[in-house]
């Protein structure tokens, strides 16, 4: 096994032991949420920054 793999299974087992079998499950569906939030979030701040450089590059075309 590749030392990453061996790597995620310590892990696994430590949250296993830690939290539980019946905690595990509402932990990675409140993680997967909160991921998907952040990723919606940064995906609005790059459509932000693009409709930012558009309007600056109109504003140049205009005066020239």
């Amino acid at each position: 096994m590749a030392p990453g793999v061996t790597s995620l299974i310590i892990i696994a087992i430590i949250a296993l032991l830690i939290f539980g079998p019946k905690k595990l499950p509402e932990i990675g569906k409140a993680f997967g949420s909160s991921l998907r939030e952040f990723k919606s979030a940064t995906k609005g701040l790059a459509s932000d920054d693009e409709d930012t450089v558009k309007k600056v590059e109109d504003k140049k075309n205009d005066v020239q």
